[in-house]
């Protein structure tokens, strides 16, 4: 038998219960869908509105500075042409709350202040889940700011600097600080200082990105256990500049037509790069001090150096990789002896002619990229002058008969006599003439080094 006390508890526990599991779809159901004429008050709809509300924007122009402190959808007609414009001060879009949507729209003229943080869309820490996608983000300082929202999501947005500036005054077409588990995904992103700034975060995703006249394409610092992937860079001053980062996947991306670098590794350790295509460049890949990498099934081609290496390069791995067609293919200023093809598979070098006379896929001679005469010209540049004497032809012949005498340096024991065909290979031959001529078409903003270019190729 039930005591009426009993009874009144588990009523009480059911009711408890009920509001647990309906509560959300009584706050879903109260939200309202409101359509903000062009020209209204755009401010004080979203000032009204409560949160979970849908903002419909008509097409037209709204001049006003957002400030968005409760969760909200903003979104305009399918072809972004409602306009959020700003008054050249501080933040068009600034987002504080969390799981608020900007959706087709086009937003611009952001203030210009590059310490100020000012930006097109602006994401502050407690902006988690944000979803800014399908926007075009013109004319601004920073396009889109993540300043530590966690697992925010910037996606088929078109970025693009503001060309009245000069280039060392523009801002970058994403930042992203201190934002654990954010992504930026199937953007266009130009004429900007850097396409995306990532620095002192973790566990990111950017792939599927487009990129073009900028200086770095993507710009790592001190963002670890993260992924760059699926990116076309064209025409940039450096592709994928990654630095003091360990554990990326860094796969699938093009470079073509880079002033310096398709790929920097400058202290980046413990991270796979793979199946990347990198076409003219100053320098394919450069490796600085970058430590137990593996790189492997990469296509480096028509570069004045295929790769280089300077400082520490312990514990890494080079397999499968194709070097089409630089003038130097490698580029190793060491004493200290390497062999990539230690594992049973190495490379390959299409400078290569050594035979395959048992029909096993791999050259029956070593493969050495350098000699005793590349030493000579990396430490002293005006002995190429010499290259063609009597003396250094002398040289090249004894070094070939007497293997003894060959510097420290790069040694393929397994070099491949087919070029490695990666899985990128496919989507970048559909694309490649394109990707050429557009990037000869393109000259670099980034020239001088007051504009923040780096000399020479890099280090």
């Amino acid at each position: 038998m039930h005591t009426p006390s009993c009874l009144h508890l588990r009523q009480r526990a059911a009711l408890i219960f009920l509001i647990f599991m309906f509560g959300g779809l009584f706050q879903t159901a109260s939200a309202a869908v409101v359509s903000v004429p062009a020209g209204g008050n755009l401010a004080e709809a979203v000032a009204q509105a409560q949160a979970g509300d849908i903002l419909k924007l008509a097409s037209g122009v709204y001049k006003t500075k957002l400030y968005i402190d409760k969760p909200l959808t903003i979104e305009g007609p399918a072809d972004r042409s409602a306009k959020i414009q700003g008054d050249r001060s501080g933040r068009t879009i600034a987002v504080h709350a969390p799981n608020v949507v900007l959706r087709n729209l086009t937003v611009t003229q952001s203030g210009l202040s590059l310490p100020a943080m000012d930006a097109g869309v602006y994401l502050e820490e407690t902006a988690a889940n944000a979803l800014v996608e399908n926007n075009n983000i013109l004319e601004n300082s920073v396009g889109v700011y993540l300043h530590g929202p966690k697992n925010a999501m910037v996606r088929g947005n078109k970025i693009v600097g503001d060309t009245k500036l000069r280039v060392a005054e523009r801002g970058n077409g994403v930042t992203v600080w201190n934002a654990p588990g954010s992504q930026v995904v199937g953007n266009d992103i130009s004429q900007g200082r850097d396409g995306i700034f990532s620095n002192t975060s973790t566990n990111n995703t950017y792939k599927n990105n487009r990129f073009s006249h900028l200086r770095y394409a993507v710009h790592y610092m001190y963002t670890n256990d993260s992924e760059v992937s699926g990116n076309i860079s064209v025409g940039n001053n450096i592709g994928y500049a990654l630095m003091f980062s360990d554990r990326l996947k860094i796969y699938g991306n093009i470079a073509v037509g880079s002033r310096d670098q398709g790929i920097m590794l400058n202290y980046v350790n413990y991270s796979d790069v793979a199946d990347n295509v990198i076409y003219k460049a100053d320098k394919c890949v450069f490796v600085y001090n970058a430590n137990y990498n593996d790189l492997h099934g990469n296509y480096f081609e028509n570069c004045n150096i295929g790769i280089h290496f300077t400082a520490a390069i312990e514990g890494t791995k080079l397999t499968d990789n194709s070097f089409i067609n630089n003038e130097s293919q490698v580029k190793y200023v060491s004493t200290r002896f390497l062999d990539w093809g230690e594992g049973g598979r190495g490379n390959y070098w299409s400078d290569n002619s050594s035979f395959d006379l048992d029909g096993d896929g791999f050259g029956d001679n070593a493969y050495r990229p350098n000699g005793v005469t590349d030493q000579i010209i990396w430490r002293a540049p005006v002995a190429r002058l010499l290259m063609n004497s009597p003396a250094v032809s002398i040289v090249k012949w004894a070094q070939s008969q007497f293997p003894a005498i060959l510097p420290g340096g790069v040694t393929d024991s397994k070099p491949l006599m087919k070029p490695f065909v990666n899985k990128t290979m496919t989507k970048y031959q559909a694309m490649k003439d394109r990707l050429i001529k557009e990037a000869q078409s393109q000259k670099s903003e980034w020239n001088s080094a007051g504009n923040g270019a780096i000399s020479g190729g890099g280090m």
